[in-house]
């Protein structure tokens, strides 16, 4: 079955667009949830919307309200929100380009695959694509989800895009509340240089699969447990080391004979994006990709 979009729409640099729709990157469906049932009937519980004054009702008697002041309500329905249009709800339109490396990881939230939207759209988002990749830029565009207009970062990822939604500046707290009690003296040299020996001696490359959810699979060896009849392992928790001198801890951790990490493997190659057809000879009609590339650079210089 193949996946469902989130979202579809066009992307759009000045004045080359092409459709294109948008898939969540992640899942979280193999993770373990628990239900809440009855401690007797072990019966699940339903939620059911419930009015102080009728008790309960239906879910198709229920809607939107906005509270714009204590316990007053505007009511929204869908037409409304139907009513709200701005480009982003269909266009990602490109505003600008940043380094790769300019988005701060605190404002990342939701990553997303971007695909072309049929065989039509595969030629312009390909030179977009490879464009990005050979510049090294990521693309700023806006688009709105689930009634709400999210800033997002485009770039090249192997034959597609990524894009990864960006949280508003006011939902990032300041790290003045947190670091500005802790003293900006320098450490001591020689523990410096021991503990980045430390650093040196445990690198690696990172491979996410090295780095399973363990408690995941400690939970669900005592659900399997528990449903063969058997009483749960409770695994101790370890003992907390002897407080000691740091310079002494740092000695001893070099010392200890630890075993290499092992590699992890490397990823192979990415696949060449396909070469892009030859026009036909004897005068045939310029590719109107290509024109109205020549056209945004051309407008961009004005």
């Amino acid at each position: 079955m193949a996946p469902r979009a989130s979202w579809k729409g066009y992307l759009k640099l000045s004045l080359v667009s092409c459709p294109v729709r948008l898939y969540p990157a992640t899942s979280a469906s193999e993770r373990i949830s628990f239900n809440q049932l009855h401690k007797k009937t072990h019966n699940r519980i339903n939620m059911k919307p419930v009015d102080p004054e009728l008790g309960l009702v239906e879910r198709s008697d229920l809607v939107r309200g906005y509270e714009y002041e204590d316990k007053q309500y505007i009511i929204i329905d869908d037409a409304d929100l139907d009513a709200v249009r701005i480009e982003s709800n269909h266009t990602m339109n490109i505003e600008a380009f940043v380094d790769e490396g300019e988005v701060d990881v605190i404002y990342q939230d939701s990553p997303y695959y971007l695909a072309p939207d049929g065989a039509m759209a595969e030629e312009t988002f390909a030179v977009l694509r490879e464009a990005m990749r050979k510049s090294g830029k990521l693309a700023i565009a806006r688009l709105v989800l689930s009634s709400r207009e999210r800033v997002v970062t485009i770039g090249a990822r192997e034959n597609g895009m990524f894009v990864c939604t960006l949280r508003n500046p006011n939902e990032v707290r300041g790290t003045a509340e947190y670091f500005g009690n802790i003293p900006a003296g320098k450490p001591d040299p020689e523990m410096l240089d021991l503990a980045q020996a430390l650093i040196k001696q445990k690198e690696t490359h990172f491979d996410p699969k090295n780095y399973e959810d363990r408690y995941e699979v400690a939970l669900m060896a005592m659900i399997r447990e528990k449903l063969k009849g058997h009483k749960p392992i409770i695994a101790a928790a370890p003992e907390r080391g002897n407080v000691i001198n740091l310079m002494d801890a740092l000695k001893a951790s070099l010392s200890q004979q630890a075993k290499p990490p092992a590699k992890s493997k490397s990823k192979a190659d990415e696949a060449p994006a396909k070469p892009a057809k030859k026009a036909a000879a004897g005068g045939a009609p310029e590719n109107p990709l290509k024109a109205n590339l020549l056209k945004a650079v051309g407008k961009s210089k004005k």
